[in-house]
């Protein structure tokens, strides 16, 4: 769905009569890139066929530089994975460490596979399997690793949507750190489930520039980086944004924020506070308020530094009287195969203790060894 109202001339929806001229802020120059597709509708392998395109997993090393602490189990047999399910389930009490010893260890396309291989050897569900013998914490847990990353994201995103006094930075934090790809799938997940674009979500339950920033986010048509820097557009966002602080011209942020690639952000933010003196964080402060000014603020963090983004959630989930496990989840899951290794090294830079051990200190019940064994070791 397209909102309502004008539109730049990058495709930006701008609420209430907000423009940019071309004057103000001109289009940016033309961006090849090759475009990333999601493929369905497709009729998918063949359990068999899946498993044996899995075999020889040594050979593939590109896994292996990722800055994640989850990594492709090397050694993956999806029959021992469903007996070890199996046993941990049937026997005499739930053998919880049994269940997270795989979950964890093994990647989330592994972890689609076994729950494939036990629907067909024994009949059943492995998720609602799981959910029948787990509670609390740990079941949510696993619950979020067994689920396809859109699916989870999906429901992410609808819960801070629809859930009164909810945090709406779940909002931005799914939006904006997604690539093109996942978000693309999240929202057609959004849509399959729920029965509703989130686009009409975000529309219903939000207001604002707060509601322009989401709806300019979930389009997902930030310009991809070219290579090269132009450093005029560079000065003329500067410059534009310098001008924006009046009634009228919030879309002028909206469209930078939203559109410009992460790289070209990053020259206007140190061009930014050359000319002005003070970072354009408080130019946000000073011009914006609530959803708005929080949601810019969280934006410009994760376009400059995004483990530190993370790092910074993570330590405000800790430091609530109750540790915030959802987040906690949320974000140790999501960011497992990705850059979890940065992101423990930003927090324990930034507050002087490594993630692990805030983790260990904190986290209480079932759930801990799983978290744990997420972020997988202590940074000394």
């Amino acid at each position: 769905m397209k909102p309502a109202g004008g539109r730049t001339q990058a495709g930006v929806h701008i609420g209430r009569g907000q423009a940019v001229t071309t004057a103000t802020l001109p289009p940016a120059p033309l961006v090849v890139s090759h475009t990333m597709s999601v493929t369905s509708g497709k009729t998918g392998p063949s359990l068999i066929q899946e498993i044996l395109s899995h075999l020889g997993l040594a050979n593939k090393t590109a896994a292996w530089g990722t800055l994640g602490t989850l990594r492709t189990f090397l050694s993956f047999s999806v029959d021992k994975d469903v007996q070890r399910l199996l046993r941990a389930i049937a026997g005499q009490g739930v053998d919880h460490s049994a269940i997270v010893g795989v979950l964890t260890n093994r990647s989330r396309e592994q972890r689609q596979l076994i729950s494939r291989a036990f629907q067909e050897r024994t009949q059943q569900d492995l998720l609602k399997s799981l959910q029948a013998a787990l509670s609390g914490d740990l079941e949510r847990t696993v619950v979020a690793l067994l689920q396809p990353a859109a699916h989870f994201d999906a429901q992410e995103l609808r819960t801070a949507l629809k859930t009164p006094g909810s945090t709406e930075d779940v909002a931005v934090e799914i939006l904006a750190t997604r690539s093109p790809p996942q978000l693309q799938e999240c929202l057609t997940v959004y849509k399959h489930n729920f029965q509703m674009e989130a686009e009409k979500d975000i529309k219903s339950e939000t207001s604002g520039i707060f509601q322009d920033l989401l709806l300019a986010l979930a389009e997902g048509t930030r310009e991809s980086y070219s290579g090269i820097i132009d450093y005029n557009l560079v000065e003329q966002d500067v410059q534009a944004l310098k001008q924006a602080e009046g009634p009228g011209t919030e879309g002028t942020w909206v469209l930078i924020f939203t559109q410009r690639n992460p790289e070209h952000l990053v020259q206007v933010f140190d061009q930014y506070q050359r000319c002005t003196g003070h970072e354009l964080e408080k130019a946000v402060q000073n011009i914006f308020l609530g959803d708005a000014q929080a949601a810019l603020l969280s934006l410009a963090l994760v376009i400059k530094n995004t483990p530190l983004y993370f790092a910074d959630k993570l330590h405000q989930a800790l430091q609530d009287t109750e540790p915030n496990y959802q987040v906690l989840m949320r974000i140790l899951i999501s960011r497992s195969e990705i850059d979890l290794l940065s992101i423990r090294t930003a927090f324990k830079k930034k507050f002087g203790k490594s993630l692990y051990s805030s983790l260990q200190d904190v986290v209480k019940g079932d759930c801990r060894s799983a978290l744990l064994a997420l972020c997988r070791a202590e940074d000394l």
